[in-house]
């Protein structure tokens, strides 16, 4: 599932992304993609919360897709090449 919370600022993709991992099917992953910066902080830090871990890629310049997976099923496929794995544990 993808989430677009382009041209939205904090705290609403944060709020949006976890309102929508409420209602994500088991074994889904949910894609989250921002423009706004503080999003790649404030993001992993409550989904991890939750029991998610994040991978963070770049798409395009200051435009971000934040991979979000279940920490159970946290695997080699949830690294994004060249992008950044954030969850339980991670400090905002």
């Amino acid at each position: 599932m993808e989430l677009d919370v382009r041209g939205e600022i904090c705290p609403y993709p944060m709020m949006k992304t976890v309102e929508v991992l409420r209602t994500l099917p088991e074994g889904e992953v949910l894609e989250v993609l921002t423009d706004h910066p503080p999003a790649l902080e404030s993001i992993p830090f409550y989904t991890s919360r939750l029991g998610y871990r994040c991978a963070i890629k770049e798409d395009a310049p200051g435009q971000w897709r934040i991979r979000i997976t279940p920490a159970a099923a946290q695997s080699t496929d949830a690294r994004v090449p060249g992008g950044e794995v954030r969850g339980a544990g991670s400090q905002p």
